[in-house]
């Protein structure tokens, strides 16, 4: 599993002009948005332990993570980060997961997540969302499994 990871003071997706899920901007407290991506292989455990990693990953102020701060995640389904661009100008969609494979992988990220207790919003899998953030600092991370 892959995930781009950027601290953020906002985030939304919308889907069809509703917000389907979001990172409070009222509260004033950082957040996690993780764009997540699945490839044919991975499992729950890869799954778990992206989960594991988003929790504890220590890019908050004060070198903190989410589980110190009990900051919010919002994340979000993305096929597009195995796109492969080495030949051509058109990316290969070639290791991203299919659908069937990939759905409940990334819930079980949001649902390990939970686990330890996370406040997650997300967005809807497989349908065309415009992702909205103001990225801190700007703070973002590639983090593979």
């Amino acid at each position: 599993m892959r995930a781009v990871v950027t601290r953020v003071r906002s985030a939304s997706v919308t889907v069809d002009g509703e917000v389907v899920g979001h990172i409070d901007p009222g509260t004033g407290r950082q957040g996690l948005l993780a764009l997540v991506g699945v490839t044919h292989d991975d499992t729950p455990r890869n799954a778990r332990a992206l989960a594991d990693k988003l929790w504890h990953l220590r890019i908050l102020d004060g070198e903190r993570s989410a589980a110190d701060l009990d900051a919010p995640l919002l994340v979000v389904s993305q096929f597009t980060l195995y796109a492969d661009v080495r030949k051509g100008r058109r990316p290969s969609w070639n290791a991203a997961a299919p659908g069937p494979v990939a759905e409940p992988l990334v819930t079980n990220v949001v649902e390990s997540l939970q686990t330890y207790g996370a406040t997650v919003a997300t967005g809807r899998f497989g349908a065309h969302m415009q992702v909205l953030s103001v990225n801190d600092g700007p703070v973002t991370i590639i983090v593979e499994t």
